[in-house]
């Protein structure tokens, strides 16, 4: 019976993936150049198809394909390690189950749904950095799952834990680190203008590089642990 094998090489996928996502950076801001300076805020819909700052357009479905791309590599891994009886096998499936909300989060705009919600505890006035205010539970959340998997991330080796703190560090500041400040200027000068818009790039560039950087680190750690891997399809 002949045996068909497909071979993913870590760099260059990520090279492959890295460069989608260098083209979605420049489509973006020529969308942008055409609003703010040629005045076409729209071009048959090229403009919002492209826009970093709205959703359900195609940078958001890039995103969400490396959302589940993640959550696939990361399913494997857990099932590898339940074979190999490794004890940190719950905490890789746990964290395919968490790629996988992000990726419907991301999808369908959910963490947006907190906005109003929080705005109206926080009461009225000017809000600076939380004018987004779903960052609040963002960063809640992102604290607790840190202490819940410090001991995890601990104890990988440490070449796969500094790609994996660095594939963090590139989302996190991006998600969040950089919505505070898109939040603040926001507030003071509107969304129309190079300086937001750059804001904006800057944080959608750094989250599709912390994933993509992640889909390296998980490539990286397969090949040098598992080599190969097997996938059996019965009739």
């Amino acid at each position: 019976m002949a045996i068909n094998q497909i071979s993913l090489k870590p760099s260059a996928v990520a090279r492959i993936l890295g460069s989608v996502a260098f083209l979605l950076v420049l489509a973006s801001i020529a969308g942008q150049y055409s609003k703010l300076e040629l005045g076409h805020d729209y071009v048959k819909g090229l403009v919002t198809l492209f826009d970093f700052d709205e959703e359900q357009n195609i940078p958001t479905f890039f995103s969400v394909l490396l959302m589940f791309f993640s959550t696939l590599l990361l399913a494997i891994i857990a099932v590898l390690n339940r074979k190999q009886r490794n004890p940190d096998a719950s905490k890789w499936a746990i964290l395919a189950i968490g790629f996988l909300c992000m990726a419907f989060d991301e999808a369908f705009e959910v963490h947006e749904m907190l906005n109003l919600p929080v705005r109206k505890l926080l009461g009225a006035g000017n809000l600076g950095v939380f004018r987004f205010s779903w960052v609040i539970p963002g960063i809640v959340i992102v604290l607790v799952i840190g202490l819940l998997f410090l001991r995890f991330v601990l104890y990988l080796p440490a070449k796969v834990r500094f790609r994996f703190l660095t594939a963090a560090a590139l989302y996190i500041g991006g998600s969040i680190g950089f919505e505070l400040i898109g939040g603040r200027y926001y507030e003071s000068h509107g969304l129309n203008n190079w300086t937001y818009t750059l804001i904006v790039t800057v944080e959608e560039s750094l989250e599709m590089a912390g994933l993509i950087v992640f889909i390296w680190a998980l490539l990286r750690y397969c090949a040098d642990n598992y080599k190969e891997v097997v996938f059996r399809f019965e009739a």
